[in-house]
């Protein structure tokens, strides 16, 4: 399979890592999606990363529809099977995926427009919803047992992308949470290979 990506996604990040857990090879394409290369937009309308092309079927696109895809092509192997953890698994996820929107967001708008025009409000209404989002993870840290689930994967691409993009910047009073890819790490050995860079 291929998959159009960026190395410093963090979503693309969580699909490569869930992928080398499962044990399923990728075939990676870096892309830029500001050039809107034809390669990337001829599969995804959207022009987005990452984007997963299969060797059969049908072209797949946004993270999560990717990891749930990569669950069922592993056999069950990437969430929960029991109802409730499951739940917990994907909104552990979702949670996360959330701060990286936002994180994202507060990236794109210093990167695309000029100095004098960026919307410092705007900014501080995001870095809220990240600030709230990592003190209720310190709070509330998922447990790492002997299986990973999709959530740990976003996690980790998360804090990834934290320290690649705002190094210093969130690490402060949230000792567990800085402390949590060291654990991680012991399960999944390849996160600094694999979490997003630049």
């Amino acid at each position: 399979m291929k998959m159009l990506y960026s190395p410093s996604s963090p979503y693309s990040a969580k699909v490569v890592m869930a992928a080398s857990y499962l044990g399923i090879p990728l075939d990676l394409i870096q892309v830029a999606t500001a050039d809107e290369p034809s390669l990337l937009t001829d599969a995804n309308p959207l022009g987005k990363i990452p984007t997963l092309i299969p060797d059969a079927g049908d072209t797949i696109f946004d993270s999560r529809a990717i990891m749930h895809f990569l669950d069922r092509d592993s056999g069950r192997k990437l969430y929960p099977r029991k109802d409730s953890k499951r739940t917990e698994a994907e909104v552990l996820e979702a949670l996360c995926d959330g701060i990286m929107d936002s994180l994202v967001a507060i990236v794109y708008e210093r990167r695309f427009r000029p100095e004098d025009k960026v919307h410092q409000p705007a900014i501080d209404k995001q870095w809220r919803k990240v600030t709230r989002g990592l003190d209720w993870l310190d709070a509330n840290l998922p447990k790492t047992g002997k299986t990973l689930h999709g959530g740990h994967f976003s996690m980790a691409a998360m804090i990834g992308y934290l320290l690649l993009r705002f190094p210093g910047q969130w690490e402060d009073g949230r000792v567990a949470l800085a402390a949590w890819t060291g654990k991680f790490s012991k399960r999944f050995p390849a996160f600094h290979d694999l979490k997003p860079r630049a």
